[in-house]
């Protein structure tokens, strides 16, 4: 056991002194190892000093080179105000004359974006433009060939505003689909093809078929043009290039006028239609009745088919009794006959005068409509109110439409009924005088 002490305490005694040597070792390398980052560090120190040194002098120059610089600007800026003086006073009315340019270039160029004459020749508000932006500087003088442009291009779109031309080009029709097309262009107001009217778009340099195309007449006077070859020819234009147009093709037709007139319009047409049909009916057989007792009046023997023939029947059918009687069973067989001549008369007329009353409805009910409408929303869109108050009185339009020619027809049907019933009494009449000489 003192042996084994002894040898643990060799071994602890040896590895102490390893450690030291080892600690010896590792300081001796840090310090060696400290001593070269300090030569790094003072020979980079060196350089940064002498970049430091360099931009310090670049920083010298650039300042003295501002400074050099700003004297020069001040030194060019009183130059160029004398120039400009001298510029100005050399220019004398050529400066007046070239914002007379500049102004007609910008006139031009508004022009001629919205002209027609755009649609067939391109490329001229952008001359236009470009014109106005130099006169604009007063760096930059027109020159003759400039100025000639600009007379070239207004001379040009005057002369085309008298000229009507074709060309080819693609039109966009219902549907969006472009299709290329012959196009005819009158002046510099209108353009048509396939006899409907087109509309230029400026914005997209684009042509279009009007969506709502004008009534007929002004599409047939756009055919005839544009199948005219030589000679004069009628035709709607458009002085305003677009404007009238316009107008005319937000005008309700015929049809959407009716529409306007809601339920109450449809019922007055109804009515309407249905006083024509009986007094259709009425015409045709008081021609035939007519022409029946025209052909009996013709005849002495008395005949079943018609109102006379049967009236003059009654004094075969009492031959014996006396005057007075027989001119009650004549009263009596006409008053028969009066149901037929007379029929639906008073339906006719009844429908005269029921349909300003049906119109005079609609516009009530649609002014009281305009009127809540203005409560809603105000006064102030005069079209809410004008739309409102002729959609009222479509009504009233529809009523007296059917109403005239219905007192004019029921006017016409009862006189011929009542000519018809004068002929029966005046035959009665004779037959009675007949009866009363030979009682006599």
């Amino acid at each position: 056991m003192a042996l084994s002490a002894s040898a643990f305490a060799n071994n602890e005694a040896m590895d102490l002194d390893a450690l030291l040597k080892t600690l010896e070792s590792g300081q001796a390398a840090q310090t060696q190892q400290n001593k070269q980052r300090e030569a790094e560090f003072r020979s980079r120190e060196d350089q940064q000093v002498k970049m430091l040194n360099a931009l310090v002098s670049e920083r010298n120059n650039q300042l003295n080179r501002s400074e050099q610089m700003e004297t020069q600007f001040e030194e060019n800026e009183i130059k160029l105000g004398n120039l400009s003086d001298t510029l100005s006073k050399r220019m004398g009315s050529l400066k007046e004359l070239f914002g007379v340019l500049q102004q007609a270039s910008g006139d031009a160029s508004s022009k001629f974006r919205t002209s027609v004459v755009s649609a067939e020749i391109q490329n001229r508000t952008e001359l236009m433009d470009d014109m106005a932006k130099k006169m604009g500087s007063t760096s930059k003088l027109a020159s003759i060939e400039d100025i000639e442009k600009v007379w070239f291009e207004l001379q040009r779109e005057m002369t085309e505003q008298g000229k009507v031309t074709r060309y080819s080009t693609d039109v966009i029709v219902a549907g969006g689909e472009k299709v290329n097309k012959e196009v005819m262009r009158v002046g510099a107001f209108n353009l048509i093809a396939d006899g409907k009217y087109l509309t230029f778009n400026p914005e997209t340099n684009t042509i279009s078929e009007l969506t709502r195309q004008p009534v007929s007449r002004f599409q047939q006077s756009a055919a005839d043009l544009q199948g005219a070859s030589a000679g004069n020819v009628d035709f709607a234009l458009d002085p305003t290039g677009g404007s009238i147009l316009g107008l005319l093709v937000q005008a309700p037709n015929r049809k959407e006028q009716v529409e306007q007139g809601g339920v109450v319009g449809y019922v007055i047409l109804a009515v309407g239609a249905l006083a024509l049909l009986i007094a259709l009916e009425r015409f045709v057989s008081l021609m035939l009745i007519g022409a029946k007792i025209k052909r009996q009046l013709k005849s002495d023997v008395a005949r079943d088919d018609n109102p006379l023939g049967r009236v003059m029947k009654v004094k075969e059918q009492y031959p014996d009794v006396a005057y007075d009687t027989l001119e009650l069973k004549l009263s009596e067989a006409i008053l028969r006959e009066m149901p037929k001549i007379t029929r639906n008369l008073t339906l006719i007329k009844i429908i005269s005068v029921v349909a300003p009353l049906l119109g005079l409805l609609g516009t009530v009910t649609g002014m009281i409509n305009t009127f809540q409408a203005i409560t809603l929303f105000g006064t102030g869109d005069p079209k809410l109110m004008a739309g409102g108050i002729s959609t009222a009185l479509v009504t009233t339009v529809l009523g007296l439409v059917v109403a005239i020619p219905t007192v004019f027809l029921y006017t016409v049907l009862n006189t011929r009924s009542r000519n018809l019933l004068l002929i029966l009494q005046e035959q009665s009449a004779g037959i009675i005088a007949e009866r009363s000489e030979k009682g006599a």
